[in-house]
């Protein structure tokens, strides 16, 4: 709650604080209706009487910010405010009356006329006062707790968001040495069948480890990276094996902005390199691409022409980090589907993001 809060004249810190046009529009409107109703029992003229209501009526109005704005412990303020309009609405009727006498107090106890009116506008304004308090006690109440209900919640999705945070840096961690540690066995195979290839490769996995380190520390990054790290991988896959392993990636532009999880995608990639070309005879080919559906939303997808899926083996620990990883950045409406290649071989692994998050995950 700021210093100029409305609902929390206190925190200004100057007695005037709470004191408006609009209020004193507004207390004056009363002021009219009450010496409306209490015209046709007074002898005196309306303006007259309207300047005696009108008077108590500012009286109680700043009495009550007054008592709202006093800074100390001893008493509430709710109550602070409550007395100070109990004590007032008299007091201030009998200053008014005795204004009317001629500044003759004793005037208005002799009168009974002057009496009369004087009770009448006492009790209205301890009356409407007392009300009027009740309900400005109220609605003052009602709004801290809404206040107090949003700086909850903002507290509450902060704690969230960064437990989200430290998830998918946990999550990032694991991946890391995984990925790594496959890509070194791969060098290390050819070096330990001496082929002549083993060199460049080396230097293209310097060359690619280079780019992609700094990348392994990001949590958040879009999906046109996320395929210029997928096309390294796969050239330097391509010279590990060249007359067996073929591929093709195609990102529309209107797509590459989007918000994506760093080496999400690449795992997928390396598990259709490993699990789908490696063990073919004949190797195959490897499809990487996005593109936007009919209903607003995005399908991600990996396809090879490998060995296919064997449906007896255990999820793999980078599939079960992937979904973890796409449930943690998206929410639990992001999917990753496994299904056979669109020419019945293979594999395809498919990402699949609603309508709602392409939106809420699309980079400025």
């Amino acid at each position: 709650m700021t210093a100029t809060d409305p609902n929390n004249p206190q925190a200004d810190g100057r007695w005037w604080a709470g004191l408006g046009w609009r209020r004193v529009g507004t207390v004056l409107l009363l002021a009219t209706l009450v010496a409306a109703a209490l015209n046709p029992i007074f002898v005196s003229s309306f303006l007259n009487l309207w300047l005696r209501v009108a008077a108590v009526a500012l009286v109680l109005m700043l009495g009550f910010t007054l008592a709202g704005n006093w800074q100390q412990n001893m008493v509430p303020r709710w109550l602070a405010q409550t007395l100070a309009v109990a004590l007032l609405a008299p007091l201030g009727a009998f200053f008014v009356a005795t204004v009317a006498a001629g500044w003759n107090p004793a005037e208005v106890v002799r009168n009974e006329a002057r009496l009369t009116g004087f009770v009448l506008v006492a009790g209205s304004g301890l009356f409407l006062g007392l009300v009027l308090t009740l309900g400005a006690l109220v609605r003052e109440r009602e709004a801290q707790a809404r206040t107090q209900a949003l700086r909850f919640q903002l507290e509450r999705e902060t704690l969230e968001r960064q437990a989200l945070d430290t998830q998918l840096r946990l999550m990032h961690a694991q991946i890391e040495p995984h990925f790594l540690f496959n890509t070194l066995a791969n060098v290390q195979a050819l070096v330990e069948t001496g082929s002549p290839r083993a060199a460049p490769v080396l230097q293209s996995l310097i060359d690619y480890l280079r780019a992609a380190v700094p990348r392994l520390r990001e949590s958040r990054g879009t999906l046109e990276a996320e395929m210029a790290l997928v096309r390294a991988y796969l050239q330097l896959m391509e010279l590990r094996m060249p007359d067996r392993l073929g591929s093709a990636i195609r990102l529309p532009a209107s797509l590459a902005a989007l918000h994506f999880p760093p080496m999400a995608l690449l795992t997928l990639v390396e598990n259709a390199v490993r699990h789908g070309i490696d063990p073919s005879e004949s190797g195959g080919r490897i499809e990487v691409g996005a593109s936007a559906k009919d209903d607003g939303g995005v399908c991600i997808w990996v396809e090879d022409s490998g060995v296919g899926l064997d449906e007896t083996a255990p999820a793999g620990f980078g599939l079960t980090n992937l979904r973890e990883r796409l449930a943690a950045f998206y929410g639990p409406s992001a999917r990753l589907e496994l299904g056979t290649g669109a020419d019945g071989h293979g594999l395809r692994a498919e990402i699949h993001l609603p309508a709602a998050l392409v939106q809420s995950a699309t980079a400025p």
